[in-house]
């Protein structure tokens, strides 16, 4: 097990500063997500970066005396570093460095399971090696090609390159099928109320998603990024409602730029959403840093504007749930509380989902001529039926449908009015 330690170096009086012992506890439990052990840390508030180190020089002497004293085989920095100033570390420390960019990248590549996850991740892993190439560029023995790659006077090191480039394309090309193929499996579902969960690692995601579905071989862990993949399931919520929801990669600050761009595919079940499910770990004394480092995604990823329910998890372990709950009731009115250890800890959330699933299909009365039996059959298939009365010659049949449903019925003849037009064909169900 390698043994890690752990330094921050955020710009004097920014907001990392006046958190830096939180964010380098975040940074520990990557660590362990990775399979580090963590035997020590450092940190130092800087006015401006050293351009070749990051911290300064007399910080640099510390951190190696300490490495020395730990018997320290892996320095992790919080804050991302220039390819110049990972090479001077490595040189100054004799050791290996890695930024928190590139661990959580080294993490994505052991969670990844599906074949999509993984060509995602080693797009991400090459497009931050390439500038960082010079450095570590003897690892990349099993991309490197072979007869006729190289030019005259070429070096290995532009060979590398050249070769990280084409797998780079070929990596995207494979993306943009996986994406077509998605779009393929979109257009032939079912018509329901599309809602993905989004939040912070380790906010309870996919609990949710296990409580909701029922589904218990949907994994869950107590470990930053437990689950890559895209799950989606779809839930009955009871009362004849039912939603499609899916299940997507958590969020992290400072989460790599290349990694959010590789998953766009992915994360196009976010943007193609009714609705956005924000899963947050009430629990949490950062929770509402989270809250704002997963908005900041959303924005990037163009999808800052779709509907958003926030779901404070973990009601179970709030110290106080009572003043919290008017607290962020206060922040948030549209808010849900939520727990995954009680059986009736997500009805609350279930009666939100269901109230937003009707809101899609208002209900409207059918005219539906007494000798057309199958029509009638037909409208109890096609939505949920609230009830139904005899007028004349007509069934008056009171039932929820999506609009190019009713308008799919006007064309076809059939009478079709707004649910209180009629009070008749309620009375009589």
């Amino acid at each position: 097990m390698e043994r890690a330690l752990l330094v921050g170096a955020p710009r004097k009086g920014s907001d990392d500063a006046a958190q830096i012992t939180e964010h380098l506890d975040e940074l520990a439990r990557l660590a362990d997500t990775a399979g580090a052990e963590v035997v020590g840390r450092l940190s130092q508030q800087v006015a401006s970066p050293n351009p070749a180190t990051l911290i300064g020089e007399g910080k640099v002497e510390e951190l190696k005396a300490l490495a020395q004293e730990t018997r320290a085989s892996l320095v992790l920095f919080d804050e991302e570093l220039t390819p110049n100033q990972g090479a001077n570390l490595e040189k100054e420390l004799k050791l290996r460095v890695m930024d928190r960019a590139e661990l959580i990248l080294d993490i994505f590549s052991t969670r990844a399971r599906t074949h999509e996850a993984k060509l995602q991740v080693e797009l991400a892993q090459l497009e931050y090696l390439l500038p960082r190439l010079a450095r570590m560029w003897t690892h990349l023995s099993r991309i490197r090609g072979g007869i006729g790659l190289r030019g005259p006077g070429e070096t290995q090191l532009e060979t590398d390159r050249r070769m990280i480039r084409k797998k780079i394309q070929f990596l995207r090309e494979k993306l943009r099928d996986w994406e077509k193929h998605r779009d393929v499996l979109r257009a032939g579902r079912s018509d329901l109320l599309d809602v993905a969960l989004v939040g912070y690692t380790n906010a309870g995601k996919s609990s949710v998603l296990r409580m909701l579905s029922g589904a218990h071989d949907i994994f869950v862990e107590d470990r930053l990024f437990a689950t890559l993949d895209t799950l989606t399931r779809e839930v009955d919520l009871g009362e004849g409602c039912r939603a499609r929801v899916s299940d997507t990669v958590g969020f992290i600050r400072k989460l790599p730029h290349h990694l959010v761009a590789s998953f766009r595919a992915t994360l196009k079940e976010v943007r193609e959403a009714d609705l956005l499910l924000h899963v947050i770990d009430a629990s949490h004394p950062g929770w509402e840093e989270q809250l704002r480092v997963v908005d900041q995604v959303l924005e990037e990823i163009g999808v800052g504007e779709r509907p958003v329910v926030p779901v404070f998890n973990k009601m179970d372990a709030v110290p106080d749930p009572g003043a919290f709950a008017a607290r962020v009731g206060a922040l948030y009115p549209e808010s849900v509380l939520a727990t995954t250890v009680r059986m009736d800890g997500l009805e609350a959330l279930k009666a939100e989902l269901c109230r937003r699933e009707r809101a899609r299909r208002p209900a409207v009365v059918v005219h539906v001529p007494l000798a057309d039996g199958a029509r009638l059959a037909s409208l109890y298939r096609m939505g949920e039926v609230l009830g139904q009365a005899t007028a004349e010659e007509h069934h008056l049949v009171t039932v929820r449908l999506e609009p190019w449903q009713a308008e799919g019925l006007r064309r076809e003849g059939l009478a079709v009015e707004g649910e209180s037009a009629t009070s008749r064909g309620r009375a009589s169900a």
